[in-house]
């Protein structure tokens, strides 16, 4: 790879890290080219040698902030720290990820603006959701894989939508009271589902009225 093609290649792939961060703070609409070009060392006339149009480069920017959980799971498969369902809660809903929406989730972080973005972006989001979806079921404990899923997208709902409302105050009190309520909801789903994981209502007289998992 000659010099001139390994430096685009870098250089694209530093606008791109610096217009996600700076989607993620100052939403969709916004990051200007030109300062985003800028800020990444060249001048806005070189931007359509590195994308097709702004759409392109926000599809881009935000794809790459996904896979941050899969990632997580990769490592601890690896030997690396533990990745479990209560962590993934404990993780997103802390007060660093609150104060930093710039390394975070995508989508509390731009929330409704996803919905209004391009037809790639959107695509990109679509499945992205779908893969965050199936990630978290597989982290909930017992055989139902539809009861699974059913909790994996409440809790996937839960944590954007708690996360949105906790940027949105400007109420210590209230976005800890947010964050931790949400939090303990979702660890109690956990926990149910895995109580009846180890006593099934069907063999275990304490647990015969309660409901399937």
């Amino acid at each position: 790879m000659g010099h001139s093609k390994a430096e685009k290649t870098e250089t694209h792939k530093r606008v791109v890290k610096i217009a996600s961060k700076r989607l993620r703070e100052s939403g969709l609409a916004g990051v200007g080219i030109a300062e985003l070009m800028k800020d990444a060392g060249r001048t806005v006339g070189g931007f359509y040698k590195h994308f097709d149009s702004r759409d392109d480069l926000v599809a881009q920017a935000i794809s790459s902030a996904f896979g941050t959980w899969k990632r997580q799971m990769d490592a601890a498969a690896s030997g690396g720290p533990p990745f479990s369902y209560a962590r993934l809660i404990d993780d997103y809903l802390s007060e660093a990820h609150r104060n930093n929406p710039g390394t975070g989730c995508p989508y509390s972080a731009l929330a409704g603006e996803l919905a209004r973005s391009g037809k790639r972006t959107r695509a990109l989001v679509t499945e992205q959701i779908r893969k965050d979806i199936q990630l978290i079921a597989g982290l909930l404990p017992g055989k139902d894989k539809r009861a699974a899923r059913s909790n994996a997208i409440l809790t996937f709902s839960a944590l954007i939508g708690a996360m949105a409302l906790a940027r949105a105050v400007s109420d210590e009190a209230l976005y800890r009271e947010i964050l931790d309520t949400v939090g303990e909801f979702l660890r109690s789903v956990a926990l149910q589902r895995q109580r009846l994981w180890i006593h099934p209502p069907h063999n275990c007289p304490i647990c015969k009225s309660a409901p399937n998992p």
